[in-house]
């Protein structure tokens, strides 16, 4: 079986920087610190789908 990829997107501007793979058992999304190569800061990126 093929695991789902899932997106990071910046909080700020939008754009999805980063892409991980599918955990089944988590439960809410995920929201981390990383670098926005946009923005050109820190910001909090949020799971999408």
């Amino acid at each position: 079986m093929a695991n789902k990829k899932i997106a990071l997107a910046c909080a700020q501007c939008g754009s999805r920087n980063y892409t991980i793979t599918e955990n089944p058992q988590r439960q809410q999304r995920l929201e981390v610190k990383k670098f926005c190569k946009y923005c050109g800061q820190h910001t909090l990126h949020r799971e999408t789908k």
